[in-house]
């Protein structure tokens, strides 16, 4: 028998009874629940018309809000959540929310098409307390887009909402164990219920946070036929350090691991905020961003550099496998049918060892790479003892740059340039051709070298 889902919407219970798990949060809203407040834009987690926010808590009950894509979340993942639209900013008695007045008075509406989604994000930036300078707040609104240009009153408001006091955490749904929805939508609570239905069904695609998935449903309008949801699963949900090396579980977002991997490896900071919106971080994984095995995915070739392995679990065992022996092709790896990826780990930076990371790509922000890499390299009495490259966007897959990496430490950097083509035969697409690809990648190595000749020019080099 068929679970129900059963989530908090603006503060009431909601139970879903006869509705497909695959359906997008922005459809049901809209189309069933008749709010429409949230908008489509886009349908692909760019624009953020359709941005609501996930309310969670804390061990001590204060709330955290995090700003979600509507358009790509699907209704199975909101299972035991709470979610909040434009529609619930409003008390019982009708007053209006703090983040809207600082709208309203700094006219920052235009044509009010994207406005719901600025207010939403806005609410998110406001609860969590957050500083009102410009890089935060921009950041902030990075997955939202206005097509009327009107930013700076935007900015505006945001800076009068900063730092609002905190709100109590909301009252969720509880579910004791797994649930199944619609008959194909599985959602396991214990890493063995995951392995038992892995192996029941090899063919069902497992669930991350859906920010490539939901694609399925909101663009393409073909959700898969089964899915294994895996983010309530808490052995894929953990993150742990200790002093040799950091686990980041494959189901953690990025915005849950963000705060350990940019302690670990500092320059991360600028990187990250350029993977993806808010919105995306807040149920985006890095586990998924492996799985899918996109040559342009922006954490294999940084992962790559940083010489992590993997864990990879089923019924029969588990096994450890280091990154670059898991990408076999153009999206093939080396996971078994009934395998799934558990955590990745990665050492930490030993004394004389300094990591870097870039991505080019189109558009600064909210855009796929064209190429992505990642640099760690041992260095002694400034001379390169050590290193390991990856590159993305350069071949069928993510790949470490090995003939690049020989010629470096042989002969140094002008060697490490000429050394490109032998590692890489990139392709022409719209994003870039061969040609630019293979220009770019050594634009970037010697970026690198300026990096490391002089340190304390670091952050001139990285606003070249």
């Amino acid at each position: 028998m068929a679970d129900n889902i059963r989530f908090t919407l603006n503060d009431r219970p909601v139970e879903l009874v006869g509705v497909s798990p695959m359906t997008t949060l922005l459809d049901w809203l809209r189309e069933q629940r008749g709010l429409k407040g949230t908008k489509e834009g886009c349908a692909e987690g760019d624009c953020g018309a359709c941005t609501v926010v996930l309310e969670r808590g804390n061990a001590k009950g204060v709330g955290r809000r995090e700003a979600i894509n509507a358009c790509i979340a699907l209704l199975g993942q909101l299972d035991g959540q709470s979610v909040r639209t434009v529609e619930g900013l409003q008390g019982p008695d009708g007053a209006v929310h703090a983040v809207q007045k600082a709208m309203a008075e700094s006219d920052a509406t235009q044509c009010g098409f994207c406005t719901p989604g600025f207010v939403m994000s806005a609410y998110a930036f406001a609860a969590g307390g957050e500083k009102a300078d410009l890089e935060t707040i921009h950041d902030a609104l990075a997955g939202n887009l206005c097509r009327c240009t009107g930013y700076r009153p935007i900015v505006e408001a945001m800076t009068k909402v900063a730092g609002l006091p905190s709100e109590p955490a909301p009252v969720r749904p509880t579910r004791a164990g797994s649930a199944v929805f619609g008959g194909s939508f599985f959602a396991p609570r214990s890493l063995a219920e995951l392995l038992k239905l892995r192996t029941a069904h090899p063919e069902a695609l497992l669930l991350a946070g859906a920010t490539d998935l939901g694609l399925l449903a909101s663009r393409s309008r073909k959700p898969p036929a089964a899915v294994i949801h895996i983010a309530h699963v808490p052995e894929l949900t953990a993150i742990t350090e200790d002093k040799e090396q950091i686990t980041i579980g494959a189901g953690a977002t990025y915005a849950a691991a963000m705060p350990t991997l940019i302690a670990a490896y500092p320059a991360l900071k600028a990187y990250l905020a350029r993977l993806g919106s808010r919105q995306i971080r807040s149920l985006g994984t890095i586990g998924g961003n492996i799985g899918t095995a996109s040559p342009i995915g922006d954490m294999p070739p940084v992962l790559l550099a940083l010489e992590a392995s993997l864990r990879l679990v089923s019924s029969r065992g588990g096994r450890d496998l280091p990154l670059e022996e898991f990408f076999l092709g153009y999206r093939k790896t080396a996971l078994a049918p009934d395998e799934v990826i558990q955590s990745l780990s990665m050492p930490r930076l030993w004394p004389g060892e300094v990591f870097f990371c870039d991505k080019v790509s189109k558009r600064r922000d909210q855009d796929i790479s064209t190429l992505a890499a990642g640099y760690r390299l041992r260095i002694k009495n400034g001379k390169v003892e050590d290193v390991r490259i990856g590159f993305g966007g350069m071949a069928a897959m993510p790949k470490r740059a090995r003939h690049v990496e020989a010629a470096l430490l042989k002969e140094g950097f002008a060697a490490a340039l000429a050394a490109v083509p032998k590692d890489f035969q990139p392709i022409d697409d719209w994003r870039g051709s061969a040609a630019y690809r293979l220009q770019v990648a050594a634009n970037l190595l010697r970026r690198l070298e300026l990096r490391i000749a002089d340190p304390a020019r670091a952050v001139e080099v990285e606003a070249l």
